[in-house]
């Protein structure tokens, strides 16, 4: 019997701009139905606010309530921003919330020592470094985690220019190379340049959706149990 699961945006990159989810899920749960949720403004409001207020918090909660409502098995959250939002909404639902970097993180916290996370957004640099650490703390590990921006990059791939939003991610990754043995890629939208980056820095780049998914998937796998 398929499952629904309705997946959480708080902007439009991965409904209109990069469908990396969408084929992920129909790749990897063929059988899933899936159902969209979308607060395009929150993730502009936590930036411009540089932080989570209970207000955002609460916004995301509204859209898990909306995805329960809805009939969802499951909930998948895209944004990397909000995970800690997340955390206050599985407060508030019964529908089980996976987040997109949850497995990422854990993958990171495992295989990685001093570990790079590279953002295109400044709001995503605190919540990956932290779901990291606590991945780390929870096996027993220490890790050191460099944190770098890349200033600009998500506007302008938001305005449809992948090759400069492209490139300054490069140019970030290449110097953050210097001084990590691992690279995070904190969103999910900086996914095509994993493979490249790879190639580029000779380091592991751990990006959110496959990984994330997959989890997706497991979880998905175990509710039919």
């Amino acid at each position: 019997m398929s499952k629904k699961i309705a997946i959480l945006h708080t902007s439009f990159v991965f409904v209109s701009v990069e469908p990396v989810i969408n084929n992920l899920i129909a790749e990897l749960i063929p059988d899933a139905e899936v159902i969209h949720f979308v607060d395009s403004d929150v993730l502009a409001t936590v930036v411009r606010e540089q932080g989570i207020s209970a207000n955002s918090a609460l916004r995301m909660t509204h859209l898990a309530q909306a995805a329960e409502a809805a009939g969802a098995d499951i909930i998948f959250s895209a944004c990397s921003s909000l995970g800690p939002a997340l955390d206050v909404a599985a407060r508030s639902v019964h529908t089980p919330i996976v987040k997109i970097d949850e497995a990422m993180a854990m993958q990171a916290a495992r295989e990685g020592t001093k570990i790079g996370v590279l953002a295109t957004v400044p709001t995503t640099l605190g919540p990956t470094s932290d779901l990291i650490s606590a991945k780390a703390a929870e096996i027993g590990r220490t890790v050191t985690i460099e944190q770098r921006l890349c200033s600009g990059a998500f506007d302008v791939l938001m305005s449809g220019d992948r090759e400069k939003h492209d490139a300054i991610v490069t140019e970030q990754a290449m110097d953050l190379a210097k001084s990590v043995d691992m690279i995070v890629l904190s969103q999910a939208s900086m996914n095509r340049l994993a493979g490249s980056l790879h190639e580029q820095t000779k380091l592991p780049v751990l990006s959110s959706p496959r990984i994330g998914v997959e989890y997706l998937a497991q979880r998905v796998a175990e509710l039919g149990e």
